[in-house]
């Protein structure tokens, strides 16, 4: 079967009640699986799928969506984060919904790990409030939405006749990123270069081996037109990043090694920008709080994602605005999105004028 002829992703829970009683507060969640468009490889790992986090907040006729995407590196299912979310339910729903600060303040004091989980509660409650507000998510955050900046569009590791077709499919991106880090790196770009002579930013998911390896790739990848690599030695070696950017031309950003506010200080003496994920952080309260301190440091911003559906990446738009680059392309890589939210016009992010998130169920 073609990957394209998919159709719906499986629901791994019940299904989701369609709106709450007027003024009960009510919380559902539920698993989706979420089928790629072709095999999706990285250094990391390679998969046909993947489940994501879902949740619904409703009260006074209104509810909120929110997705989490969890990471298996963080020791995170979607699994997991249902079992987070259900634990605290009780507690939750006794919680005034308006004052989501404190309210998120309390999950992450109740939550331990399972940032996809907190991710999808926050989205869920800045769905709801704004939709309640009667105002698009990215104005209620004081933005303008025509400067949100160009996404880039993934290519994973695969054969060469592979990436050709892949990047065929991306002719209408202006900017493209490639994942790289494995043993066939030459041949990747080779392909990708055999289609198009658009600029490339790459991802390496950690996997030069050594510094003098990474030099040696980084100064091969300049030529090929290459604007900036992400995260090319592995996270906890920060010590031989500055060595590597003595020898090189173009900006490093930290990927891996960037998970929460609290990194972003002391990532700032060895990476010249930071990409920040709404999954791995736990949300946009805490997204927003990691680009404005990188901002105070002097470091470029990439709003970057996991593979999702347009909600998780529709939340990560409304943002968008604040930073420099954006990576925000996770539910076109899927073949069965159940919404339809932030569109994408030859690269440029087109956020919604809906309230909330602005989401619309995609028809089947």
């Amino acid at each position: 079967m073609n990957r394209r002829t998919f159709l719906s992703a499986p629901v791994l829970a019940a299904p989701l009640a369609a709106q709450a009683p007027a003024g009960a507060p009510r919380l559902e969640t539920r698993i989706r699986r979420l089928r790629l468009r072709h095999t999706w490889t990285t250094v990391m790992s390679s998969s046909e799928y993947r489940d994501t986090f879902f949740v619904e907040y409703s009260r006074d006729g209104i509810t909120g969506i929110g997705e989490g995407a969890p990471i298996i590196r963080y020791k995170e299912s979607a699994e997991s984060c249902r079992a987070a979310v259900d634990s605290i339910r009780p507690w939750l729903l006794g919680q005034n919904p308006e004052a989501f600060v404190p309210l998120m303040d309390g999950v992450f004091r109740r939550i331990e790990g399972n940032f996809a989980a907190k991710a999808a509660l926050d989205i869920a409650l800045l769905d709801w409030n704004a939709q309640k507000l009667g105002v698009p998510l990215w104005r209620w955050f004081g933005l303008d939405r025509n400067h949100a900046p160009l996404t880039t569009f993934s290519i994973g590791i695969d054969r060469a006749e592979v990436i050709r077709q892949k990047v065929r499919e991306a002719a209408d991106f202006p900017v493209l990123k490639i994942k790289v880090g494995l043993d066939n790196d030459e041949e990747v770009i080779a392909a990708v270069r055999s289609v198009t002579d658009k600029p490339l930013r790459v991802d390496a998911n950690e996997g030069f081996r050594s510094k003098e390896e990474a030099v040696q790739k980084i100064l091969w990848l300049e030529k090929q037109g290459v604007e900036f690599i992400e995260q090319p030695l592995p996270a906890a070696n920060l010590e031989d990043m500055n060595w590597i950017r003595k020898r090189i031309h173009i900006p490093v950003f930290a990927d891996e090694a960037c998970l929460h506010p609290a990194d972003v200080p002391r990532l700032a003496p060895y990476f010249d920008g930071v990409n920040v994920k709404v999954d791995k952080c736990g949300g946009l309260l805490e997204a927003k709080r990691m680009i404005e301190m990188a901002r105070s440091l002097g470091l470029k911003v990439m709003l970057g994602c996991m593979v999702s559906s347009s909600v998780a990446i529709t939340a990560a738009a409304h943002l968008s605005p604040l930073v420099d680059y954006a990576d925000l392309d996770g539910h076109l890589l899927i073949a069965n999105d159940p919404y339809e939210g932030v569109l994408v016009e030859k690269g440029r992010l087109i956020l919604p004028d809906r309230p909330g998130l602005g989401l619309r169920p995609r028809a089947a």
